[in-house]
């Protein structure tokens, strides 16, 4: 999820560490607070492999800040990891919505088509967050009001990103 998120900002403009950093947190903050113990080492490893470069540039105070940017291959990349997400980047709710927040930057609507309709199929599998065996409880079989809640805003949300999911794809598909 960082390095997607790193990739997918960079990849919309260059920035400097702190003002990718907020807006990481803005993201996925919620899920996984983003410190500079790891957000400056995935940077290095990033370019180190190549994806993005850093040049200084003179701040709004008198110290110059270092400013971070894609490099061709790591538009390249990140084209890549959004055309061809890894299971959890599916069926993981918060790699999800990192995967969706820079979907748009995949520019063939049949490729962003073949990845909500991954999406949609992990969504249509029969699931549940409690089980009887190997089959899944539906709510009104939990007698736990708390369980049975969890799987009422899970059902709810479902739903909705189902329809939304179907509506983008028709709308995909007709160009």
């Amino acid at each position: 999820m960082l390095e997607l998120s790193i990739l997918g900002f960079l990849y919309e403009e260059p920035l400097h560490g702190y003002e990718l950093r907020k807006r990481i947190t803005a993201l996925t903050g919620h899920v996984r607070p983003v410190g500079e113990s790891t957000l400056y080492p995935a940077i290095k490893r990033l370019e180190k492999a190549g994806l993005l470069v850093r040049e200084a540039q003179q701040g709004p105070a008198a110290a110059p800040r270092q400013v971070l940017s894609l490099t061709a291959e790591g538009r390249r990349e990140l084209r890549r990891r959004l055309a061809e997400p890894e299971g959890p980047e599916v069926s993981d709710e918060n790699r999800w919505f990192t995967l969706l927040a820079f979907l748009r930057h995949l520019d063939d609507p049949a490729a962003q088509a073949g990845v909500l309709r991954r999406r949609l199929a992990f969504l249509e599998e029969p699931a549940s967050f409690f089980y009887d065996g190997e089959r899944p409880l539906r709510a009104e079989e939990l007698d736990d009001p708390f369980r049975r809640g969890i799987l009422a805003v899970a059902r709810a949300t479902t739903k909705e990103e189902l329809a939304w999911l179907r509506t983008t794809l028709a709308d995909l598909e007709q160009g």
